[in-house]
């Protein structure tokens, strides 16, 4: 199968074409991307965006939904992704979107009433610890985090994973994932706390705070 790089095949999933997680034991899993593309926002993501009363940042935004439907209500919110192609999708659904890395420099550090990280992004940079560090650092003082985390008794760890499509694949890179029940943990040793959870039939959600 021919190599190219991750961010081509994310984008190739963005423009409609079928893709693939696969997982280093052999485990695949379809790409959501019509989820995140889609224009409806179902009952569990509806319940995580009305926790969202003022300035959120949307880290790993993809498409761009939750700033959209954000926007559309009249709440200030900005997105953050690292492919130009969802930036332009989520700009496109009027949403105000920065193509930028979400560990380098972004406005508002220190003053965002709310972060939004969602849609299996725990696992972004395979280090949840560094991860909830920046959720920390761009939080104001009183607010808040939504970060969705795997089912709990998942086991917090790294698995090397790549994207597939029927002729292309990615190289191997790593992935996090954590179970909600690592969620008190993991906030402790970043500076935050759990302050509510929000658990669904298949998702779940830790609301976290900077701890006292």
């Amino acid at each position: 199968m021919h190599q190219v790089q991750t961010i081509e095949v994310y984008e190739r999933a963005l423009s409609g074409e079928p893709v693939w997680i696969r997982g280093a034991d052999g485990s695949m899993d379809r790409l959501p991307v019509d989820v995140w593309s889609g224009q409806l926002i179902g009952p569990f993501d509806s319940s995580v965006l009305g926790l969202c009363t003022g300035p959120t940042i949307d880290l790993g935004c993809g498409p761009g939904r939750f700033v959209a439907w954000l926007s559309a209500r009249g709440t200030p919110a900005l997105g953050v992704d690292s492919s130009r192609l969802a930036v332009n999708l989520a700009r496109n659904r009027g949403g105000a979107v920065l193509h930028r890395d979400l560990f380098g420099e972004l406005p508002g550090d220190g003053r965002w009433h709310h972060v939004l990280l969602m849609d299996g992004n725990i696992g972004i940079g395979a280090n949840p610890y560094r991860l909830l560090n920046r959720v920390s650092e761009l939080l104001g003082p009183n607010g808040t985090a939504m970060v969705e985390f795997d089912s709990p008794g998942v086991a917090c760890g790294v698995r090397a994973i790549r994207l597939e499509t029927c002729t292309v694949a990615s190289p191997w890179f790593p992935w996090a994932r954590a179970g909600l029940d690592a969620a008190p943990e993991l906030a402790a040793k970043s500076g935050l706390s759990v302050v509510d959870q929000l658990p669904d039939s298949g998702r779940h959600l830790a609301v976290l705070e900077r701890a006292a």
